[in-house]
């Protein structure tokens, strides 16, 4: 096995697939990222058995083959050369060589047959779909997955296919956030639960052009094509909440904000809000929008903004956190916040639009 590799050429892939990899492994060759030369094309996989990520680059002249290297030292040996090096691969027994002008690097190896395979995958549902739509999406949800949740169909991403829709719904059981994007779908309405790590890798290896990412969902996993990469993610088993449920259907109260002004008069309040629960209390009358936060030293914070509402007065609590994180992802002028009374969930849109929606649960001050 040999090639020969410009180093700009092989840093981007290399960088992609090796961080699919994690640093702490229950078996050692998942440690290492998969090479093959075959077809004059060097493939590159990276897996931690849950998510597999492949990149292709061709080659001019190569021998075929195939090993595994420790992803993190390949890496690591390729960023720290210089620009536009020649990277030279070859085996010598059982230990690759990295050579580049005057350097010389020796690894050790683990035979090709003991990393694990997730290529063979069969999906009934195919979505096309640009790649900047799947990454506003992600971008628009993403912050309200749960991390590390018992309710572990919580930490990751309901991904819904249906007429012509591309929706997904992230919650970790205080806020939701859902969003929508047209595609091209071939199939029946489905429903899957993407990990976290899976969204977060995905989200990497999309870019914001109106290039197509091909979309391939089996009975247990997903499968992306972009470009040159393919990328497999197993799903979560488990049932998703009922999102339709959780967000409010009559909330009568409307007020319409400029949404930079309100962000920041959120953010201020917040330095002086309680550490641990971060709460603030709303304050709303005709035209008028009150912000007040405490803490536990006596400290205290009072904002107001001017909005648009017309209604009776009405106080509520929130967490302000929560608040911008939702703020923070709306890229619109103005947003429009939707309440009922003091004890029901806000529901924070874009001032014009119902394509994002952010659920936030109030609370008790």
């Amino acid at each position: 096995m040999k090639f020969s590799v410009v180093r700009e050429t092989l840093l981007k892939p290399l960088q992609l697939v090796a961080g699919v990899v994690e640093r702490k492994q229950t078996m050692p060759v998942l440690a290492n990222v998969l090479v093959e030369v075959s077809n004059e094309t060097l493939t590159l996989t990276g897996s931690d058995s849950e998510v597999e990520l492949i990149g292709h680059l061709p080659l001019d002249e190569c021998e075929e083959g195939r090993i595994t290297v420790p992803a993190r030292k390949l890496m690591d040996i390729c960023k720290s050369l210089p620009d536009s090096a020649v990277i030279e691969f070859s085996l010598d027994g059982q230990k690759a060589l990295i050579r580049s002008g005057r350097s010389r690097f020796t690894l050790s190896t683990l035979p090709a047959d003991e990393f694990p395979n997730i290529k063979d995958m069969q999906g009934d549902l195919h979505v096309v779909v640009a790649q900047n739509s799947v990454r506003r999406l992600i971008d628009r949800t993403g912050f309200a997955m749960a991390n590390q949740d018992v309710r572990y169909y919580l930490n990751g991403m309901l991904m819904e296919v249906a007429d012509g829709q591309l929706r997904v719904v992230a919650t970790d059981g205080h806020r939701l956030a859902t969003a929508v994007e047209d595609a091209q779908v071939s199939g029946d309405l489905t429903q899957v639960i993407v990990p976290r790590k899976g969204v977060l890798e995905l989200n990497r290896l999309l870019s914001d052009s109106d290039d197509v990412v091909e979309l391939t969902i089996g009975t247990n996993h997903i499968r992306a094509k972009v470009a040159e990469y393919v990328f497999t993610s197993k799903l979560v088993d488990g049932k998703f909440p009922d999102y339709h449920r959780v967000i409010p259907r009559n909330n009568d109260k409307i007020i319409i904000a400029d949404r930079l002004e309100l962000r920041q008069v959120f953010q201020r309040a917040s330095i002086l809000s309680n550490e641990k629960y971060r709460g603030v209390r709303l304050i709303l009358s005709n035209g008028m929008l009150q912000v007040f936060a405490n803490n536990p030293e006596q400290e205290e914070a009072e904002e107001s903004v001017l909005v648009q509402y017309q209604g009776d007065n009405m106080e509520v609590g929130f967490n302000v956190g929560y608040l911008l994180d939702v703020l923070g992802v709306v890229d619109t002028p103005e947003v429009r916040l939707s309440l009922n009374d003091s004890n029901s969930s806000a529901l924070i849109e874009e001032a014009n639009s119902h394509a994002a929606q952010y659920v936030v649960m109030p609370m008790r001050l």
